[in-house]
């Protein structure tokens, strides 16, 4: 994947501007910083004397982060990883606490647009779904191989499918015949889970499986957990966090760790994108932003 090919449009980033209030001087970290579209404008806004760290899982994604980033005046560090690991490769890169945490969840527009990563149920290409593809089981080892049951399970679990065990049998019947190996197979085969007419006016009919599937080969809400525990010994006294989810699962997880006493919430409600927005950028649709402040140790 070029540079180019991974420029894509952050998403609700006003809002995200308005919630972080970045000042010269500050430190962001941006765990999922893929091309530094939202890093690159808190750089604006930091300066030269403030400081940007970034990591993403997508080697591809900090090749793009590092060029937008070098345009800057600002010193930043970038360093592959998972955001669950965020503290030591926080440290890693020689940082400590920050005044900034940003986290923009989910799988980036580029990702979905290279057929080859297999995130799209729109185009063919291998069922792989790694956001980081050095490591780690694709979507298809998990779909040859699991049994009916535990299919059904992460189906219903991780998409909130309700055929979930429909689409189960459909993959064990497909398989016998020979591995599923692309999207379009996986595809047909949910779509003859479905009756006629079945998902009409809710959406692709793959769109929940394929987010099931995803959710589990990057362990996404493990991964989500992970961060969010550590976010108090991330943030600096008066730091700000924001993270921005695209489905209720990450949202609800966010929600009850905001919750804690230690944190101000900055928005009483989650922020959502403009219809002008949703109707430029189509990836913002489902966003969801909450924000807090931290405001220290509890006494």
């Amino acid at each position: 994947m070029s540079e180019m090919a991974f420029a894509h449009e952050p998403v609700l980033l006003g809002d995200v501007l308005a919630a972080l209030s970045p000042r010269a001087g500050e430190i962001l970290f941006d765990v999922t910083v893929g091309g530094a579209g939202h890093a690159s404008a808190i750089a604006a806004s930091v300066g030269p004397e403030g400081r940007i760290y970034g990591i993403d899982r997508d080697a591809r994604a900090l090749v793009a982060a590092r060029s937008r980033l070098t345009e800057r005046q600002t010193p930043f560090q970038l360093a592959h990883g998972a955001f669950g690991q965020a503290g030591a490769l926080l440290r890693a890169m020689g940082g400590d606490r920050v005044d900034m945490l940003l986290a923009d969840l989910g799988v980036s527009s580029p990702q979905v647009d290279e057929p080859g990563r297999g995130f799209s149920f729109a185009s063919d290409g291998p069922l792989d779904m790694r956001m980081d593809t050095s490591t780690g089981i694709t979507a298809a080892a998990f779909v040859n191989g699991a049994g009916e049951d535990e299919l059904a399970d992460v189906i219903f679990r991780y998409g909130e499918e309700r055929l979930s065990r429909r689409i189960a049998r459909g993959i064990v019947a497909r398989r016998a015949e020979g591995p599923i190996s692309t999207t379009s197979e996986l595809v047909e085969i949910i779509r003859k889970a479905y009756p006629s007419g079945g998902r009409k006016g809710h959406g692709h009919p793959a769109r929940r499986t394929f987010q099931a599937l995803r959710i589990l080969v990057n362990d996404e809400l493990g991964q989500l957990a992970s961060l969010l525990a550590q976010l108090q010994d991330l943030l600096s006294p008066g730091g700000r966090a924001a993270v921005i989810t695209f489905h209720s699962l990450e949202d609800r997880m966010v929600k009850r760790a905001f919750a804690d006493p230690r944190f101000e919430r900055l928005m009483k409600r989650p922020v959502t994108a403009t219809a002008a927005e949703r109707k430029r950028n189509r990836r913002s649709r489902s966003a969801k932003l909450r924000a807090v402040r931290y405001l220290g140790p509890a006494v």
